[in-house]
């Protein structure tokens, strides 16, 4: 399995390296935000998109009130099939698919996608997508950055406030009921450094970025005074009517 635990978009937890904010920090996030997520959830099935390799999946299956079957969907063949060997059970299964295009007939009572619309080109639609996989009256949990993101990661796509999107949720029919915020905070010598083993995929050359995206850079600027040196989440609960 071609797995790479050095990078920003892949977080393996056998193979974290502790003591970076990149490593064991970053993970400590992702996982509760998972457990937020299992303690939201609705009885039923729930799907995961954009699993990754499985450990959350599991949290919601594990620790979920009444739920009877959870699927993780990942459009990383590899990293299905590690889930599959790592973290399946009766009650846990994972499939290669795109979260784009994954369909279901049956419908689910939860859908999670935490850490992905900020990586796609049309957020919105996905977001749409995902909801007309819930049952009415079922919950999307969703999480983004809410500092900005795009310039330190090429595999963002889109930078989002609390404010921007809330809206976009709410624009989808959906009703927030719950929502959880982290904060994470960054040493900058570590990353102009790039001295944890996660941050050589950062993005590379930032300077000639902020040159061809001045916004970009008045944005980090804008968030470092208003914020500190430190990178933002918000989690959101919406149930769909």
């Amino acid at each position: 399995m071609a797995l790479n635990a050095d990078t920003l978009e892949r977080l393996v937890p056998d193979e974290i390296k502790g003591g970076e904010h990149t490593g064991q920090e970053t993970l400590d996030l992702h996982l509760e935000r998972y457990r937020f997520a299992a303690r939201s959830a609705r009885p039923g099935r729930v799907l995961d998109l954009a699993c990754g390799v499985g450990y959350g999946t599991r949290i919601l299956s594990d620790h979920g009130a009444g739920v009877v079957s959870a699927l993780g969907v990942d459009i990383s063949a590899d990293a299905v099939a590690y889930a599959s060997q790592r973290y399946a059970n009766e009650r846990t299964s994972y499939r290669h698919g795109d979260a784009l295009t994954f369909a279901d007939a049956d419908g689910f009572d939860t859908v999670v996608s935490l850490e992905t619309v900020e990586h796609v080109p049309d957020p919105s639609l996905l977001v749409e997508r995902l909801i007309a996989l819930l049952k009415p009256g079922g919950v999307f949990i969703s999480s983004v950055p809410t500092t900005p993101s795009v310039d330190m990661n090429p595999h963002h796509l889109h930078d989002f406030t609390p404010r921007s999107f809330r809206r976009m949720l709410a624009s989808k029919g959906l009703r927030e009921i719950d929502a959880f915020e982290q904060v994470q905070k960054v040493n900058p010598i570590a990353v102009a450094s790039r001295s944890e083993s996660r941050m050589k995929s950062m993005r590379q050359n930032l300077v000639g970025y902020y040159a061809t995206h001045p916004n970009a850079f008045f944005r980090r600027i804008g968030a470092t005074l208003r914020h500190g040196f430190c990178n933002k989440y918000l989690t959101v609960v919406g149930e769909k009517a």
